[in-house]
């Protein structure tokens, strides 16, 4: 077992710390985030103190939810890794047939090291920024408060650690549908609003109307950013908060067998400089 795992780890490594050199464009992205978070709040809390109704999300919440997003932004599965869409272009992605590895798993890997490592260099930062650096420069209204108890930060880390394996299945999947269309243009194009609205990242899922909560709670994007963030603000607890993590563990096989088959199907058929 161990052995079969040591190619996983070694091309793990290589990705990884290929992606830890690029550190000034996560420093950009960073203030980039910053101000996009600053105004999500103003406008979620203006639209608390003008509403009569008592929000599903109190204010704390919010900005838990709003903050952890902006440090957790490398984890959604709005793009691809640029290697592999190279290689499917240029035809090289020939090549990781010929490795002795399984090809999905290979993939999987490298997207595991990539969501990683760009989500690492900027959440940190993110973190000591909203918690250490807002109360010393008179914005302690936006600090980021700390989870609702201990219970809910250890449950909050197991759903980052779904999240994150729930976006590697998607962003393979999204890779593997390059098998048919080459260019990941139209992928790019079409994967990424409903990524960015059916996580939470634009809109805190509990914020939409009503009729729209039995379709938003069962879908598989909730399980990236909405279940996470809201089990580490406490509005999500109990058996509700279980319900939801297995809903995400249900939907990550579902992505995961999805892609094995799309994989299967599509290097059977591909075509590399016309053999």
């Amino acid at each position: 077992m161990r052995d079969a795992m040591l190619p996983y780890l070694a091309i793990f490594s290589s990705k990884f710390r290929e992606q830890l050199q690029y550190r000034a464009a996560a420093l950009a992205g960073i203030a980039t985030q910053v101000v996009f978070g600053f105004i999500i709040l103003m406008v979620l809390l203006a639209f608390y103190e003008s509403s009569d109704v008592t929000p599903p999300l109190t204010t704390a919440q919010t900005l838990a939810y709003v903050w952890l997003g902006q440090a957790l932004l490398g984890l959604l599965p709005w793009n691809v890794d640029p290697g592999v869409a190279d290689s499917i272009r240029t035809g090289e992605v020939a090549l990781d047939l010929l490795r002795p590895i399984d090809t999905y798993g290979l993939w999987f890997t490298r997207v595991l090291a990539w969501r990683i490592a760009r989500t690492m260099l900027r959440c940190g930062p993110m973190v000591l920024l909203t918690v250490l650096v807002f109360p010393r420069v008179g914005m302690a209204e936006f600090v980021m408060p700390g989870p609702a108890s201990w219970s809910a930060f250890g449950l909050f880390v197991v759903a980052v650690f779904l999240a994150l394996l729930m976006s590697a299945a998607i962003t393979v999947l999204m890779q593997v549908a390059m098998l048919w269309t080459v260019s990941p243009e139209g992928v790019l194009r079409l994967v990424p609003p409903f990524v960015i609205f059916l996580s939470g990242n634009l809109i805190p899922l509990p914020l939409l109307p009503d009729w729209m909560q039995p379709i938003l709670m069962a879908q598989p994007l909730r399980g990236l950013l909405d279940t996470p963030f809201r089990i580490y603000g406490g509005n999500l607890t109990g058996g509700e908060a279980w319900t939801a993590m297995v809903l995400s563990i249900v939907w990550l096989g579902i992505m995961i067998i999805m892609g094995q088959w799309g994989m299967q199907k599509g290097m059977r058929r591909m075509v590399v400089a016309g053999g």
